[in-house]
Formats: structure tokens, C-alpha cells, sequence
């Protein structure tokens, strides 16, 4: 009779490495993508204030925010990022002379309409909300 020393892994032993595994995945994976929704919301909020700072400098040339248009710069700033895959459509609406309000708007392709913050909203008076299940200090801190 001839005695073999087998060496290596067991059925029993592979399978339980690929449940730790795929439970670690289960965590983990969740973990990232809203992180990566966190990030994208943290570029969303930096055009909106970076749009702000272009309509006061409209307003202080021309006497108030009629005829602003994000839409006439080159290229458009309509989106979130400004260039790339679009996670955000930013629109301006021109109340009056005096009243402007700028929103973002998470687009439902990318991940982003699953953002718990919503459509982010600023104004002229630097009043900020969103309209998503989070607080205002999970998403505009």
C-alpha cells in the first residue's frame, strides 16, 4: 500500500473563505458607493456656490441678476460635474432683480438619485437646503 501526503485545501475550508469573503463584500461595497455618492455631492455643492459667486459678480456689474444665464457661458454650466458624466443638472431660476435661486438636481443615471440629500438648493441670501430623508448637517457640512 502506498501512503500519498496530500497537501492543500479542503472543500470545507475553500468554502468558508468565500463566505468571509462575500460577507466583507456585503459590507464593504455599500461603504464605497455612498462614499462615492458623498463625493460627488461635495463637487455638486462647490459649483453651486461657485455659480453663486458668478451671479453676484453679474449683479454687481449689472445692477441685479436679470438676464443671468449659466447656460450662454462657454462651455454651459448646467451640470455637475462641469465637464464629464453629469451627476447633477444645475438650473437658476431669476426671481426678480434681487432674488435668484440656484438648485441641483441629482440626474438618475450614475448612482445619484439614490443620494439620501436630494435636490441641493442655495440662494442670494446663502439660505441652503436639500430635499432628501438626511439633516442639513449631512449635507451641506
Amino acid at each position: 500500500m502506498i501512503k500519498r501526503d496530500c497537501a492543500g485545501f479542503t472543500l470545507v475550508e475553500l468554502m468558508i473563505v468565500v463566505a468571509i469573503v462575500a460577507i466583507l463584500a456585503a459590507i464593504a461595497y455599500p461603504s464605497y458607493q455612498e462614499q462615492v455618492r458623498k463625493s460627488r455631492r461635495a463637487q455638486a455643492k462647490a459649483d453651486l456656490v461657485e455659480l453663486v459667486q458668478l451671479a453676484e459678480r453679474y449683479r454687481t456689474v449689472h445692477g441685479g441678476y436679470t438676464g443671468f444665464s449659466p447656460e450662454s457661458m462657454t462651455p454651459p454650466f448646467t451640470q455637475s460635474p462641469r465637464t464629464g458624466t453629469a451627476y447633477y443638472t444645475l438650473t437658476t431660476a431669476v426671481g426678480s432683480a434681487t432674488t435668484l435661486t440656484i438648485t441641483a438636481a441629482p440626474n438618475t443615471t450614475g448612482g445619484q438619485n439614490k443620494d439620501r440629500c436630494g435636490t441641493l438648493t442655495i440662494n442670494q441670501a446663502n439660505v441652503k437646503t436639500e430635499s432628501g430623508a438626511a439633516t442639513y448637517a449631512q449635507c451641506w457640512q
